[in-house]
């Protein structure tokens, strides 16, 4: 079946291509919205401009649509992508790294009954600590873009994900209830390598950027 891959470059979105890959699906193309809302609701923000250089290590196409993240609004753009990439790839489904969010997988599901094709979520109610152990098991290579809770600071920014992160975000998880995957908004992810990529990605600068005192961003340059 060709699908496309509801793709924001962060852990979830590019291992649920992974498991559509492995299982034998043709990813026709990866599908991003950009949302000029840090706050936006159903889109991923830190470093998304630095997707089209994970497209071109997956060596599939990419369609992008910009919105200004206005709550719900922004649901067009997503149909508008989705639409071109079923008129231009003749996609038959769509692939989503949802795990938790009722909310975007909801609205995924509508906007794909109206253009009568499949919905597939790969990490659905996925135990968080067992997906972070399985990105380290299939090679994935991942930094940390994004915080927005207490008790993560500015520190976390830029860590990859290994065991020791694990370790910790299961401690943080017994005892200040974050989710350990950052399933609640916690924290964001950008994917530098995996089995998809045909090149490992590296960065090559980086900035801080705060939203707040617990909100801060670390938008990367990638080569």
């Amino acid at each position: 079946m060709r699908v496309g891959i509801l793709f924001s470059g962060g852990k979830d979105s590019t291992f649920a291509a992974f498991l559509a890959k492995k299982n034998d699906y043709d990813i026709s193309c990866l599908i991003s919205v950009v949302s000029e809302n840090p706050f936006s609701f159903m889109f991923h923000t830190p470093s998304i401009s630095q997707i089209s250089k994970q497209a071109e290590s997956i060596g599939v196409p990419l369609i992008i649509e910009k919105t200004a993240g206005e709550k719900e609004l922004e649901l067009a753009a997503l149909e508008k992508c989705i639409r071109t990439a079923v008129e231009k790839y003749s996609i038959e489904g769509v692939v989503t790294g949802a795990v938790e969010s009722v909310y975007q997988a909801s609205r995924i599901q509508k906007i794909c009954n109206r253009l009568s094709i499949e919905c597939f979520n790969p990490l659905w109610q996925k135990d968080q600590l067992e997906l972070l152990d399985d990105l380290l098991k299939n090679g994935f290579d991942v930094i940390i873009t994004g915080i927005a809770a207490f008790p993560l600071d500015e520190s976390w920014l830029g860590r990859k994900i290994d065991r020791q992160f694990i370790g910790e975000v299961r401690s943080l998880s017994e005892k200040f209830k974050i989710n350990p995957a950052g399933e609640g908004g916690e924290f964001e992810s950008f994917v530098l390598d995996c089995p998809l990529f045909k090149r490992k990605l590296n960065v090559k600068d980086s900035r801080v950027v705060s939203f707040g005192e617990f909100h801060k961003v670390l938008e990367v340059v990638i080569e």
